[in-house]
């Protein structure tokens, strides 16, 4: 956990919302020498602090409504904070809550070099990540249909119809002609035509995404491919969720961000289970356990290493191990500018 501890006259704590902001600003001593409810527009948050403009800073807590202030403040040169929205615990706690009481707890925090800090994501790579995640969301969509298609298949025990992703495995097993009950058979074609129309968006998609990553940041696009597993759509997704490797000062951060390093509550050197399994970010949680996978498929020098991991620790954690073991890779690579070295991988 990192703290915004830079000195400044004035600190501003805002408790923003999607037409509103509360805005509370307090001197060096912690006095509030402004305490108000602005509508959230540019024109007039600008307005209100340009009595403050010489030395101040300003702090939000990480929710959906950021972006456009964190722009603001990048192109009118204030210094911009933003928030961790699980560790600011401060904020939640309390017996009143209230916006006022909100901003004026932010700002406490961001004078006291208290305020836990979010990355805030560069706004000229933040739109593509933002596509990347949006595909990534309409592919699962397209899972569900066919999760659903294959349970309606078990209710009426029918035999079991394989592998259903392709249109031309549909087509072979006749998925809709198989129910006899018109509400049921309309319902399949109904996820059929749904699962059809995803299936005509990710391939361009995914085209358009990796122009647009090359013209980002090419080489390490390039370099994060050579790793067996990692292919085109795990390539954008780490690449565009890391965005620069540097703000990382360790390979143990990197891996923690990951959500692949195992969290523990310890107080007075006795252990009392887990916690915190979900700090970090969900979306490279989810490129690493499938490049996991992926790094297995066709590569017999992966399989036989799993298959130690395997003997020693079970099935389930071998695979988070790997998981781990590819993360640290990709720290490495990123952050020397190489490409994937087998041999330095497996070595013991």
């Amino acid at each position: 956990m990192r703290f915004y501890t830079k000195q400044h006259k004035f600190y501003c704590g805002i408790d923003l919302h999607a037409r509103t902001m509360y805005l509370c600003i307090l001197d060096q001593e912690g006095k509030i020498v402004l305490h108000r409810d602005i509508k959230s527009r540019p024109d007039i948050f600008l307005k209100t602090i340009e009595p403050y403009r010489d030395d101040i800073v300003v702090a939000v807590e990480c929710i959906f409504t950021w972006y456009w202030i964190a722009d603001l403040c990048a192109e009118k040169n204030i210094p911009f904070v933003l928030g961790h929205a699980l560790y600011m615990k401060a904020i939640h706690g309390g017996k009143a809550k209230n916006d006022k009481i909100d901003a004026y707890k932010i700002a406490t925090l961001l004078r006291g070099g208290m305020l836990p800090l979010a990355y805030v994501y560069p706004s000229e790579m933040r739109a593509t990540r933002d596509l990347l995640r949006r595909r990534t969301h309409l592919a699962r969509k397209r899972a569900e249909l066919i999760a659903h298609i294959q349970t309606t298949n078990h209710q009426y025990n029918f035999p079991d119809m394989g592998r259903i992703s392709r249109k031309c495995d549909r087509n072979k097993h006749s998925v809709s002609d198989r129910f006899t009950d018109p509400s049921v058979q309309k319902s399949i074609e109904l996820d059929i035509s749904l699962i059809e129309h995803y299936d005509k968006l990710p391939s361009r998609l995914e085209h358009e995404l990796s122009l647009t990553a090359k013209v980002h940041d090419a080489d390490s696009y390039f370099r994060l491919r050579s790793i067996p597993g990692i292919g085109r759509v795990l390539g954008l997704t780490i690449l565009y969720e890391i965005h620069d490797i540097n703000r990382f000062p360790s390979v143990q951060e990197f891996v923690s961000y990951c959500r692949l390093v195992k969290s523990a509550r310890e107080s007075a050197g006795k252990i009392s289970g887990s916690s915190g399994k979900k700090i970090g970010n969900a979306h490279l949680k989810w490129a690493f356990s499938e490049a996991a996978v992926l790094f297995l498929r066709r590569n017999p020098e992966a399989l036989r290493y799993r298959a130690k991991l395997e003997r020693k620790h079970g099935k389930a954690t071998s695979l988070s191990i790997l998981a781990h073991k590819l993360a640290r890779a990709v720290y490495n690579i990123l952050k020397r500018k190489e490409v994937f070295h087998p041999e330095t991988f497996f070595a013991q």
